[in-house]
């Protein structure tokens, strides 16, 4: 097992995400300021703690910092004079959007010198291949990760709140089998793409964890570590899209997760990926492992 070691902040930093850094300290393009779109999410904000744990200066770039997507008049003011940068684009990167404002922001960068990007995908995902094809044209040195289903979807967002208030997941993922990957890895993997010069450069990067679950296995994890009855309830795709309408979400959004979920939970990503040991060569961390530290922090206890 590969070791970790913390860093300032107390944030764990990759053993891969190490050797890069030593790497750029002598000789290796290293990127000095890095701007982090979405620094307050979950995977933006392991993103920031990690690059700041590498010694990067990190330029977070959300709305409570004046950035959004939306706003084009926005995004100089964060990119100008930063070396690279992380996007993560919400609500989707499959979003019909989302290429637009990929591609956008993307040679808008470049033009202020900000070469080397990185972008979140998801893997499996047909929707989001336009935006990262609109990476690609950008100019930019790029690299794409193509991320599993985050394991911390069942310890923040809305899926928390439901497990934790209702002790019930009710969710369109059937019995399909998917590779949760720990956002932690995915911050190192963004991290090491973009201190490791080149080597990243140009290539799509798959990661997810090291073996496969179904939701109702994950939930049953969860359960256990957290010392309380929680149960995974599946139903069609159609009817959790009437139950979020029923939430007062947009009906455009309710179609468009809809036919979302209709595709990446139809068994296409029932398959792991070694995205996480190529980059930083080490195991991804395993579910288990999370549903452990995070029901220690008490995440899932009623309220």
């Amino acid at each position: 097992m590969t070791q970790n070691t913390q860093g300032t902040d107390g944030t764990e930093v990759g053993q891969g995400t190490q050797d890069a850094v030593r790497a750029a300290g002598t000789g290796g393009a290293r990127a000095a300021t890095v701007v982090v779109t979405g620094a307050s999410g979950r995977t933006g904000s392991r993103v920031a703690a990690a690059a700041a744990a590498a010694g990067l200066t990190v330029r977070a770039a959300c709305r409570a910092q004046g950035f959004d997507w939306q706003d084009e008049t926005t995004w100089a003011p964060v990119l100008r004079g930063a070396d690279a940068a992380y996007l993560m684009y919400p609500s989707d990167i499959g979003a019909p959007d989302a290429a637009q404002r990929v591609g956008s922001l993307a040679r808008e960068a470049v033009a202020l010198g900000v070469e080397r990007l990185v972008l979140l995908s998801a893997r499996g995902e047909e929707q989001a291949l336009p935006a990262e094809e609109a990476l690609r044209a950008s100019g930019a040195r790029w690299t794409v990760v193509r991320a599993a289903w985050f394991a911390q979807n069942l310890s923040e967002g809305p899926l928390l709140t439901e497990l934790r208030e209702s002790g019930e997941l009710v969710f369109p993922a059937g019995d399909v089998r998917e590779p949760f990957v720990d956002v932690r890895d995915i911050a190192d993997v963004v991290v090491t793409a973009l201190t490791s010069g080149d080597r990243w450069t140009g290539r799509i990067v798959e990661v997810s964890g090291p073996r496969l679950l179904t939701f109702g296995e994950a939930v049953a994890e969860v359960a256990a570590a957290a010392g309380r009855e929680l149960v995974y309830r599946p139903v069609p795709a159609r009817a959790y899209g009437e139950a979020l309408a029923g939430f007062g979400v947009p009906a455009e959004e309710v179609e468009f997760l809809v036919g979302l979920f209709g595709t990446l939970l139809d068994g296409r990503n029932a398959h792991l990926s070694d995205g996480v040991r190529q980059v930083l060569g080490r195991a991804p961390r395993d579910f288990a492992d999370f549903a452990r530290e995070a029901a220690a922090a008490g995440v899932w206890k009623q309220p």
